[in-house]
């Protein structure tokens, strides 16, 4: 993974060289915001790879004396289908639309987006492997 986070520190770097001067120089504040929001997104993913591969090491395919059959084994945990992700899109949905609706309806979509999210964190929690 550490060819990959290189790849996007690369790309945060072009961000943030670019954002600087259109900052500077441009008139439009939501091109700096889209760019300045750019480079922290790449920022995440090369600072997640990075992360990723000082905890796991090199992985097979990263030499190039690798074989296929080294990757072989358990890849990593896999949930089972959920209604969570419904849940917390539908919160999301209808706390939207309490924006422009009303108080009672914002607060309604909190409750379930809320619900929704902490059913992502705590489905697993009791499980053991």
């Amino acid at each position: 993974m550490r060819a990959e986070a290189v790849v996007f520190g690369g790309v945060a770097a072009f961000f943030a060289a670019v954002t600087v001067p259109y900052a500077v120089y441009g008139e439009d504040p939501a091109g700096t915001s889209a760019l300045l929001i750019a480079f922290l997104m790449a920022s995440l993913v090369s600072f997640f790879l990075t992360v990723q591969y000082r905890r796991g090491g090199r992985r097979p395919e990263d030499r190039r004396d690798g074989q296929v059959r080294e990757r072989g084994g358990r890849l990593g945990f896999f949930p089972a289908s959920s209604a969570f992700p419904a849940l917390t899109a539908l919160g999301v949905a209808v706390t939207a639309s309490g924006v422009v609706i009303g108080l009672w309806l914002f607060l309604i979509g909190v409750g379930v987006t809320g619900a929704g999210v902490s059913g992502f964190a705590f489905q697993y929690a009791g499980d053991e492997e």
